[in-house]
């Protein structure tokens, strides 16, 4: 059905947006074990291509030559935000002391943020060769070139604030918007695999009047888009807690309005995921892929409840955290997806 070069893009495309979800995942680790400034410096780790093993393998006065970079790539940074109009941010960033603590080299947080790297240079590698096989479709779909070539130079510019998220000190706003980018990829990818594979295959599109069912996934992908910028708040006041040092079982006390509202829009999400999910079961076979996605995030939301309900009954374990964000993100996927597998085919 697909001629070779479009096959080869498909295959591809199907890669990158695994390889993603593979890098939100690692991200999520680094946070989860605090290994965010395990490596100091970027994009190398302690100025090696390959990290440093022991204490004996660390550059002579690193501490004072990474501090050094991180002051000038911090007012360069600064500079660009208040160009911007946010001066007072700008003003954050350059009086924000903790830029000037060194935090003492381990060897698993080292390792751990190396092989996040490794997976950001993997998605990385595979955008680009994305970007070039959609060239077959120059002629016969356009969009999916210039969007698999913006979302190239969106993973680009999501690997140069990766730097400022680090030479920052993990900043908590940073990190937020980090993780939506990361989104934004991930949707971009979907999109294109979804252009792709319904350009010759239109069985996947429905062919039936439709009352809103678009309008509901529209909707429902900002309801997940406004719990995730949420959930990082939670997360961030929980980061600021630890380093705090606030004993685990007051954490959930302690987080405020943010954990509110971000508990309030989960069952607001759950419930629209339900509805959903009868609304799609009722209109389509069990064998469409309409269908089969309805279950997907059905039993994602499910999984993401249940980690959420042991995040705030166990004292927020660590190996919840990373699961919690992994699910959202698959969710979030899954999602859009069934979003635009709500297109009308036009023949």
């Amino acid at each position: 059905m697909y001629p070779a070069p479009e096959k080869r893009f498909i295959k591809t495309n199907r890669l990158t947006i695994i390889v993603l979800f593979v890098v939100i995942a690692a991200g999520g680790i680094v946070r989860s074990t605090g290994s965010g400034m395990g490596c100091p410096d970027w994009p190398r780790c302690f100025n090696r291509v390959i990290p440093p093993t022991d204490v004996s393998q660390l550059p002579d006065g690193y501490e004072e030559h990474y501090i050094e970079g991180r002051v000038k790539k911090n007012e360069r940074f600064a500079q660009m935000v208040e160009f911007f109009g946010y001066a007072e941010t700008a003003d954050k960033i350059r009086h924000d002391e903790s830029i000037l603590v060194h935090e003492e080299f381990n060897v698993a947080k080292t390792w751990t943020e190396y092989i996040n790297r490794l997976a950001g240079v993997t998605a990385g590698f595979c955008l680009l060769f994305t970007a070039i096989f959609s060239f077959t479709y120059i002629k016969s779909k356009p969009s999916i070139l210039v969007w698999s070539v913006l979302n190239l130079f969106a993973v680009i510019f999501q690997a140069w604030f990766g730097s400022i998220v680090v030479s920052t000190n993990l900043m908590p706003w940073t990190i937020t918007l980090h993780m939506l980018l990361a989104l934004v990829i991930v949707a971009i990818s979907i999109y294109t695999f979804f252009l792709a594979t319904t350009l010759r295959n239109k069985d996947i599109l429905i062919n039936f009047p439709l009352v809103g069912l678009k309008t509901f996934g529209v909707i429902a992908v900002a309801f997940t888009l406004v719990q995730v910028v949420y959930g990082t708040e939670v997360r961030e006041i929980i980061d600021h807690l630890n380093d705090d040092n606030v004993p685990r079982a007051l954490w959930i006390d302690q987080i405020g309005t943010a954990y509110t509202v971000h508990r309030l829009l989960a069952y607001v999400t759950l419930l629209l995921t339900v509805g959903y999910f009868f609304v799609v079961k009722s209109r389509f076979s069990k064998l469409s892929l309409q269908s089969k996605f309805a279950w997907v995030t059905l039993i994602l939301i499910m999984i993401q409840m249940l980690s959420g309900i042991i995040l705030a009954r166990f004292d927020v374990p660590a190996f919840a955290q990373t699961t919690h964000l992994v699910i959202a993100s698959l969710f979030f996927g899954a999602q859009f997806y069934l979003m635009l597998l709500m297109t009308k085919s036009k023949i």
